[in-house]
């Protein structure tokens, strides 16, 4: 039977790899080397050469990686940043125009603020939830156009499908993040997008154990250049990092279900608080973006934001108070996560059209019990 015909969970746990024929082993192995015996001048055992180019591990996970999204193609990464500076060089050059949202990640808009700008690329921002923004913000010279759904911190919700025609018809790419959703939640490209882009460090992976990155896409040449520029470049994950994040997959369905579970609880409870002035929850039907949300998505994420009353201060006593819900960046884990974006993971965009509220929290609810989170934000609200 072929991959495309297995359920979500059936491919999560065998795509990209088969007991091994010589020893069954039913997980692949961590194919420590650095480099790889030939046959014979030009003659590759296996395909293999040079770890940096390909390793065994390496090429299980981007298997699966591809099958998840039900995609062509898949390449892995040594971070979610890698893959992002791929991604714009090897589809941007000097002169050319991309959009990004107006509340993307800060990660990615400090390496095109800083860093792209520098090589001649312009870029101009554009609300996801608003396709006619998005469409204002084209030019002649737009080649991309960047969209995360949700978006990481505000959770916005872009229509991938019709912003998949904007860029189509300005003969742009649409590249969609697909962090906050997972591969379980959400497929990009059966709605149009060219390219989905991991920060396999989160939900794929899932235990804060790993960092790492994966493209996926169903056009040959644009996986060519990924992969020119994974080799030439050398930004690839070792063979422990590609059997961690393997090894995390296995379980995303039943984790992501989990994630949805908690953080819709969470949410609801939230909505009445009196210390909060704002939940942003995409599951809630007071969300501008639910019913785009409900239309493209499986589920809802684990991710919740919340603007306090009180302001900058009470955003920073917040994240102080909790005992369960850890102070850190990233998200994604098993374990629940806190954090305050203007100060640590969105600090880039400070005085930006990109600045986030300064009474913006960010959650990453876990697959902890239900009732000790909830008591945990309770106390930490009082």
């Amino acid at each position: 039977m072929t991959d495309d015909l297995l359920g979500f969970s059936t491919r999560a746990v065998h795509a990209g790899y088969d007991p091994d024929p010589r020893t069954g082993a039913v997980n692949v192995p961590i194919y420590a080397s650095s480099t790889f015996a030939q046959d014979g001048v030009g003659s590759l055992r296996g395909g293999f050469e040079y770890a940096r180019t390909g390793n065994p591990t390496r090429s299980a996970l981007e298997a699966n990686l591809a099958a998840l999204e039900s995609g062509r193609h898949g390449r892995a990464f040594a971070s979610g940043m890698a893959a992002t500076d791929c991604t714009l060089r090897a589809t941007l050059r000097p002169g050319d125009h991309l959009v990004i949202p107006n509340d993307a990640y800060g990660g990615t808009f400090r390496l095109i603020d800083k860093v792209f700008t520098n090589w001649g690329i312009e870029y101009s921002v554009a609300a996801v939830s608003d396709p006619d923004a998005v469409r204002a913000a084209m030019r002649p010279n737009t080649k991309l156009v960047w969209v995360e759904t949700p978006t990481n911190p505000l959770l916005n919700i872009g229509d991938i499908a019709a912003l998949a025609d904007i860029a189509h018809a300005g003969r742009a790419r649409l590249v969609v993040d697909n962090t906050f959703a997972s591969p379980y939640l959400q497929q990009p490209l059966h709605l149009g997008a060219d390219i989905v882009l991991h920060s396999t460090t989160k939900y794929l992976g899932g235990h804060s154990d790993v960092i790492g990155g994966a493209l996926i896409t169903d056009d040959a040449e644009l996986d060519a250049a990924f992969g020119f520029l994974q080799n030439g470049a050398g930004a690839v994950p070792g063979p422990t990092d590609a059997f961690l994040t393997l090894r995390g997959i296995k379980t995303l369905a039943v984790r992501m279900d989990r994630h949805c579970d908690n953080a819709e609880t969470l949410a609801e409870f939230l909505v009445d608080h009196p210390a909060v002035e704002q939940v942003i929850y995409p599951g809630l039907p007071q969300h501008p973006g639910f019913a785009v949300a409900q239309k493209q998505m499986r589920r809802f994420g684990g991710m919740i934001s919340v603007r306090l009353r009180g302001g900058r201060q009470a955003a920073l006593d917040f994240c102080a108070r909790t005992r369960i819900f850890t102070l850190a960046e990233s998200l994604g884990g098993v374990e629940s996560l806190i954090e305050h974006p203007g100060a640590m993971t969105h600090a880039s965009t400070a005085g930006s059209a990109l600045e986030v509220p300064d009474n913006l929290v960010r959650l990453s609810v876990g697959i902890e019990d239900a009732a000790d989170l909830l008591a945990d934000v309770q106390q930490a609200l009082s």
